[in-house]
């Protein structure tokens, strides 16, 4: 990205990945307002997100390092170092043939209501995601039996009391549009559904049937954009 690079290093045998943010400039700082959107300014955001997903149980990144240099918001500079989440490869790749080679029910099962778990603590903490995509979920070890997710990549996360209708949609038809080459089933949303609601089937139905159809046409829009994208 135009301001911002990542890099991975390696020190005393362990992976770190270091994001350096340069400064947004003032163009981009106004389009997000006049979106009505607060503008990314520097590497403090994803840090205070780690922080507080860590405090509510969520499985995330290690924060190493970080540092910030200025006070104009255009140009300030700063940086954020992770460790390294090794040998776990993003479900967008562990999924990525289970169109032609289904993989074990039960895996498959647990695994859709860790995704949900996740996306719900995630909600519950007041954290909206903003690239909420199955590449940035990481399985440790790949391990599909008692699966443990870890989620990365918040750099454009939001931090509220509580997420609005508006942005939570926005996450779930982002994970919607990204599982789209996965065979799922009707039980399959169900099972996702009332773990992320905590609720009987038959109420959340009830009383999300009308955000669960937006949800989806939002997703179904998102992923038409990308295979526009991406066919030519």
């Amino acid at each position: 990205m135009p301001d911002r690079t990542t890099l991975r290093f390696e020190r005393a045998g362990k992976g770190y990945f270091l994001k350096f943010h340069r400064g947004v400039g003032w163009p981009e700082i106004l389009k997000n307002l006049l979106a009505f959107r607060l503008p990314i300014l520097s590497a403090e955001n994803e840090r205070a997100a780690i922080a507080l997903l860590a405090e509510r149980g969520v499985d995330t990144m290690v924060a190493a390092g970080f540092g910030k240099v200025g006070c104009n918001p255009a140009t300030m500079r700063s940086f954020l170092i992770t460790e390294e989440i090794a040998s776990a490869p993003s479900l967008e790749d562990v999924t990525a043939n289970w169109s032609e080679e289904s993989p074990d029910i039960a895996d498959k099962r647990t695994l859709i209501r860790e995704v949900a778990r996740v996306a719900r603590q995630m909600h519950e903490a007041g954290v909206n995601h903003r690239d909420f995509y199955l590449c940035h979920f990481l399985l440790r070890e790949g391990r599909l039996r008692k699966p443990r997710l870890a989620l990365i990549d918040l750099h454009r996360a939001q931090i509220r009391q509580s997420v609005p209708v508006r942005w939570r949609r926005k996450d779930l038809a982002a994970l919607y549009s990204s599982a789209a080459h996965i065979p799922l089933t009707h039980r399959d949303f169900f099972r996702f559904i009332v773990e992320y609601y905590q609720l009987p089937l038959r109420e959340v139905l009830r009383a999300e049937g009308d955000e669960l159809g937006r949800i989806r046409q939002e997703g179904d829009k998102l992923r038409a954009k990308f295979l526009r994208k991406y066919s030519t």
